[in-house]
């Protein structure tokens, strides 16, 4: 089994075969070429296979050290190990400075040639795998990993998408648990940043006295039990993303030193004299309305202005009905997966129920009812017995002869099973909005069989 394939460009023929056939005692396929032309063309052919580019610096149409560029364009995730017969120092930095991994001399051993060529493929094995796991990480947050085609939800992505390839600061509003922090990692991939940190913070989950510090750091020495310079999560974010959730719970002071972050890229650390620049985007969320916010003097307006430069509005799993039934098939096999079950999906009223739910906790809600449903199954489609109590009481879905039923009696019959839907089965708030008496409730739910 081929260790590796290695692309060897060389003119000497003699010493060509015999290097190729060394690697190839070790387990390596060996592509050979004779001159720099026909070396591009075989490494345009085997990009994405070759690991290492084993080329002579001396080349009947081209110079290797010259030659080094077109090799890393084409085949960036390879290395490069140069070859001379009068190596000298200065060939050597240059090689290097440029990104060759080394530079042998001909006649070299046969073993410091191997090892030389084991470690340069390790290290391009190494970069594959990491270039991999980039693409996985940037496929599964990108906007395409979204689930669902609410126009509530697409108005919002298409929103997004504009923004991300910018540099501009983004607020997205939205209520808890409707997936602000996917939107924040779905603009840091399709932004320029994207190989750079995506920090999140939740300003909601820190004691107010310590936010201050974990934003900015602070110099050893600031406070009691400052023993070492600590480097703030904004630092963290250098050159790439910081997502403030909740940010509206930000204390007035730190409202202000955050202003100015946005205004100048410096703030400065606790017990610190002099300003740290930093090179980060911001995106922001926030479940609140930060304009009444604002108003209201709860929230620094011209920090509002600053953050509100470009807002995307998140809908709620409410706004967005027609997606509950692909998030809670995704949400099953996603559990199916983890619990080592083989759950296939959904008693048709399941679906019914989930979708007519008053989602209050949003996709975050979903997502955990659906958990504890597939603990609790003992067949392979979900039931009403697995979902929460609150499911129990509502009112069965109408079959399809009484949705195509359009008589006054079914009329009111379908009424009144959806305002309890909507209500959640509460019969005192379902009589308020139908206008009708609680008796005069219970007497038509009896006679309804709801």
């Amino acid at each position: 089994m081929s260790t590796g394939t290695i692309l060897l460009i060389d003119d000497e023929a003699v010493l060509r075969h015999a290097i190729a056939r060394t690697l190839e005692l070790e387990g390596y396929t060996v592509h050979q070429a004779p001159d720099a032309h026909r070396g591009l063309q075989a490494l345009r052919e085997h990009a994405s296979e070759v690991l290492v580019v084993l080329s002579d610096v001396k080349l009947p149409d081209g110079r290797g050290l010259d030659l080094l560029p077109r090799y890393k364009a084409l085949a960036p995730l390879a290395e490069v190990v140069l070859m001379t017969a009068y190596g000298t120092i200065a060939d050597g930095v240059r090689a290097m400075k440029e990104g060759a991994f080394d530079y042998l001399t001909k006649g070299d051993a046969d073993e410091q040639l191997v090892v030389t060529v084991d470690r340069a493929a390790d290290k391009a094995r190494l970069q594959r795998r990491v270039a991999e796991l980039e693409r996985q990480v940037g496929t599964q947050h990108s906007f395409d990993s979204m689930i669902g085609h609410a126009p509530a939800l697409e108005q919002a992505k298409r929103l997004a998408q504009r923004a991300a390839p910018t540099d501009s600061t983004v607020l997205l509003e939205g209520p808890t648990g409707a997936g602000k922090e996917l939107f924040a990692q779905a603009i840091h991939q399709a932004s320029l940043r994207r190989s750079r940190p995506f920090v999140a913070v939740n300003c909601s989950a820190f004691p107010k006295d310590l936010l201050e510090s974990e934003l900015f750091g602070y110099k050893k020495g600031a406070f009691t039990g400052a023993l070492a310079d600590k480097k703030g999560l904004l630092e963290e974010a250098n050159g790439g993303t910081l997502f403030l959730d909740e940010i509206g719970e930000l204390e007035l002071n730190v409202q202000a030193k955050f202003l100015r972050v946005l205004e100048t890229r410096q703030f400065v650390k606790l017990g610190d004299t002099k300003p740290t620049s930093i090179d980060v985007r911001i995106v922001a969320a926030t479940n609140r309305n930060l304009r009444q916010e604002a108003e209201a003097g709860h929230f620094r307006p011209d920090l509002y202005y600053r953050l509100a430069v470009f807002t995307v509005p998140v809908p709620g799993l409410n706004e967005r009905r027609d997606d509950v039934p692909v998030l809670a098939q995704h949400f099953l096999q996603l559990f199916s997966s983890q619990l080592r079950r083989r759950l296939r999906g959904f008693e048709p009223e399941v679906l019914a129920q989930l979708r007519a739910h008053d989602w209050r906790g949003n996709v975050r809600e979903l997502k955990n009812v659906l958990e504890r449903a597939a603990i609790l199954a003992d067949g392979d489609l979900l039931t009403l017995d697995d979902l929460p109590p609150e499911f129990h009481h509502l009112p069965p879905a109408p079959s399809l002869d009484e949705a195509h039923d359009r008589s006054l009696r079914a009329l009111e019959k379908r009424q009144i099973r959806q305002v309890l839907l909507d209500t959640g089965g509460n019969k005192m708030e379902a009589a308020r909005q139908l206008g009708i008496g609680t008796k005069t409730l219970y007497r038509k739910i009896q006679e309804y069989g709801l």
